[in-house]
């Protein structure tokens, strides 16, 4: 069996898609879906996916007490940030009319504006993926 590899599971994100995604790519590797802390820190590599509101993914984070093993393998070993699971390692949102994140990250996530224009000059969609 190839290398281990967790995806955090606090409840959020699309965790099917993303571990059948690894599984893909790496189809030697063991992937599971997880909270379990003793096989995150076995693993040899974290993917921390996440969807929907800052404040919400937080508090998700904090019911399955997984603070301290996102900080650990942000620092001992490869780690892929998905979406929510990317922006919730800086230290603040301006969503949700401010929420404090995990920190590992000094910044924060800052809202733009509804009319800030895309590049055909009509103002971005919200949400939004990616320059127009």
């Amino acid at each position: 069996m190839g290398q281990k590899i967790a995806v955090l599971d606090y409840g959020m994100g699309n965790l099917r898609s993303v571990s059948k995604a690894i599984e893909h790519v790496a189809p030697d590797a063991q992937v599971r879906v997880t909270d379990d802390h003793e096989w995150i820190k076995a693993a040899d590599r974290i993917v921390f996916p996440g969807q929907g509101a800052a404040r919400d993914c937080m508090a998700a984070i904090g019911e399955h007490h997984l603070n301290r093993e996102v900080r650990e393998a942000m620092q001992n070993k490869p780690f892929l940030g998905i979406c929510m699971g990317l922006q919730v390692l800086m230290e603040f949102s301006e969503e949700n009319g401010g929420t404090e994140l995990l920190g590992i990250f000094p910044g924060k996530v800052q809202r733009f504006s509804a009319d800030m224009p895309g590049d055909n000059g009509l103002p971005l969609k919200i949400p939004h993926m990616g320059w127009s």
